[in-house]
């Protein structure tokens, strides 16, 4: 034998056609994935970075069981987040009148209880004029504890020298969040987990990213001071209209406790066309989302938007339902009108209906032994309309209608 091996060599058949295919198809597809999970995970960076953050909730009690409380705060604000007037010509659009009317009433108030094991979320409303404990305050409507920790708030820094007026807006508004926020914890004696707030020109913004938001009516309304003119039936309201129909309360029956539902069904319409536009999986449209957020949106330090998102997208399959919280009867109080509540009915009612866990905590303020109706300074008035059910869908396409 040789002391040399003879080598041998053997060609390697060139990769059939289908092959190539489907190496060049493996390829393509994980550089897609990877410039997907870019791509996302740098809106999600952009979002974080540039929507209003608040520190108001850090070290604030949470809910158990994996549970989550979000409160959705409307202001009735005709200014931007540093508290310059919205332009003129966006004043118009919105028919909301002068920068000046409304201040920053907190007029939607809507706690959303999110199960931790995957069960339907429930929407308590809150009406705006329900007469309350506002810590430091005494008893007033509820949606004024934002305006009036704001303006003790600004009234002390300047009091110090601070003539800043974005530092004034800035840590005036972080006040009035805390008060609001710790206002409607202790009525519905639950903890408060995450709040998104959103002002007037949200609501335009917000129905004009989504192309539009789908809502019902039971009857056709005109309204001149909120600029509703609608017909019956199902429809899709662009911004402008939008804001007319969650503002409408002259020409209702129930006039705000029916206001609160036009807010339920326009949420409902939201969520439910976030899902229905494939808002979550169009780049174009969820860049256009995320820059409504930016723009109107402020919510609390730490809260993972981008695991919420998700979240929002199952809830957007109708698995929410809608509560307006009870009125025992309507009043007078220094010459407005009230509506006359019991707290610790509230608090039962909310415990019945997300469960005993959520029940107010050893800590929380008690509600008064008197009668609802003996709160000194309050003159009663004639019983209310019925109260408003928690709404269901009727010939809407799943879509709540409403009067």
């Amino acid at each position: 034998m040789s002391a040399h091996r003879r080598k041998t060599t053997t060609r390697r058949r060139p990769p059939s056609r289908r092959r190539r295919l489907g190496r060049t198809l493996l390829v393509t597809g994980c550089a897609l994935a990877v410039m997907a999970g870019g791509g996302a995970w740098y809106l999600y960076r952009d979002l974080a970075a540039g929507i209003g953050s608040s520190k108001v909730l850090e070290g604030a009690e949470k809910s158990r069981f994996g549970d989550t409380n979000i409160l959705l705060i409307g202001l009735d604000s005709r200014r931007d987040q540093n508290g310059e007037k919205l332009p003129q010509e966006v004043l118009d659009q919105l028919h909301a009148g002068s920068s000046d009317i409304g201040g920053y009433n907190a007029n939607t108030l809507i706690l959303l209880h999110v199960p931790g094991d995957g069960g339907r979320a429930t929407a308590f409303s809150v009406p705006r004029d329900d007469f309350v404990d506002i810590p430091g305050h005494g008893k007033d409507k509820i949606k004024k504890a934002y305006g009036l920790a704001k303006a003790q708030k600004e009234g002390r820094l300047a009091a110090q020298g601070v003539k800043d007026s974005r530092q004034l807006e800035r840590e005036g508004r972080e006040a009035g969040r805390a008060a609001q926020i710790a206002t409607v914890r202790d009525f519905l004696g639950v903890p408060v987990d995450h709040f998104a707030e959103l002002n007037l020109a949200g609501f335009y913004h917000l129905a004009d990213a989504l192309g539009g938001v789908p809502v019902c009516l039971n009857k056709a309304v005109k309204d001149r001071y909120s600029g509703a003119d609608f017909p019956a039936g199902p429809q899709t309201l662009d911004g402008r209209q939008s804001l007319a129909f969650v503002r409408q309360r002259h020409g209702l029956d129930g006039g705000d406790l029916d206001r609160t539902k036009r807010q339920q069904a326009f949420l409902a319409g939201a969520t439910k066309k976030l899902n229905s536009a494939g808002t979550f999986t169009d780049p174009v449209k969820l860049v256009k989302l995320i820059d409504v957020a930016k723009q109107d949106v402020v919510t609390d330090r730490g809260w993972d938007l981008l695991s919420f998102v998700k979240q929002a997208k199952s809830l957007s399959g109708g698995r929410v339902r809608f509560t307006t919280l009870p009125v025992e009867r309507f009043g007078r109080n220094l010459g407005e009108d009230i509506n006359v509540v019991d707290d610790m009915k509230i608090k039962r009612l909310i415990a019945e209906q997300i469960g005993p866990k959520a029940s107010a905590s050893p800590g929380a303020p008690s509600a008064s032994a008197d009668a609802p109706g003996a709160t000194p300074g309050v003159r009663e008035a004639s019983p209310p309309s019925p109260q408003p059910s928690p709404s269901a869908p009727q010939d809407g396409g799943g879509i709540p209608c409403v009067d």
